[in-house]
């Protein structure tokens, strides 16, 4: 019989790599940052036509305005937090779903033991067991 388990991906932590997911976190903040500018937007623009309630309406913007702010201030925390880091640290970078061979007799501890898969700049240098 076969099992879903979760593997951890770690990334070693370059120069390159560090680049990219700084770019990557200003990318998703700049983007995030226009999703409000485009909120308020519309906002105004169906006050204008006025046929909602304007209460209503400013409550349901704001509240969408409100979750993309928490998003940028998560960023932000992420942007600062990469900063500290030193180059070699390794980090979580995600988790996917492995398959697992299990037989009667199998060592249940060893096969719920944790595992990752170790990266640098793309290529796979360990696994962990």
């Amino acid at each position: 019989m076969q099992i879903i388990k979760k593997v951890q991906i770690k990334q070693v932590l370059t120069e390159d790599s560090k680049q990219k997911m700084q770019a990557n976190f200003h990318d998703h903040k700049m983007r995030l940052e226009q999703e409000c500018q485009q909120l308020l937007f519309e906002q105004r623009k169906l006050l204008n036509k006025s046929t909602y309630s304007k209460h209503e309406l400013e409550q349901r913007f704001q509240q969408e305005i409100n979750n993309r702010k928490e998003k940028i201030k998560l960023v932000e925390f992420k942007m600062e937090q990469l900063d500290m880091l030193e180059i070699g640290s390794e980090i979580v970078e995600k988790e996917v779903e492995a398959l697992v061979e299990v037989t009667e007799g199998s060592n249940w501890h060893e096969i719920m033991k944790e595992q990752a898969i170790v990266i640098k700049d793309n290529m796979v240098i360990r696994i962990d067991e």
